[in-house]
């Protein structure tokens, strides 16, 4: 049963919902097939330093994705949660979307 909601939380969810399958887009591109890369990341002096020293620039820079990617994964996690809390209400959610889609047309 898909429940009424207000148009601020329906916004809401939306935006997260756009969030969460950009980020969901972007974990499965291959790394050299990303779309947009912000600089400076900030990242402990000596992590830095040690792995360049001992394993050289491109596996730093292969570690720092990893660890983004797995922030990132742990932060969409808990988005999703927050947002959703379960995959019936994500579906329900989808369904108000396609609803307002189809009413529009």
């Amino acid at each position: 049963m898909v429940k009424a909601m207000d148009e601020a939380e329906y916004k809401g969810k939306y935006i997260n919902l756009r969030i969460l399958k950009s980020i969901q887009e972007y974990l499965k591109k291959d790394r050299t097939a990303s779309s947009t890369a912000v600089y400076p990341i900030r990242v402990p002096d000596e992590l830095l330093y040690q792995v360049l020293q001992q394993e050289g620039a491109e596996n730093a820079d292969n570690l720092i994705h990893d660890i983004f990617e797995l922030g990132l994964t742990l932060w969409s996690e808990q988005l999703y949660d927050d947002v959703f809390g379960s995959e019936q209400n994500l579906e329900e959610f989808i369904e108000i979307v396609k609803k307002r889609n189809r009413e529009r047309r």
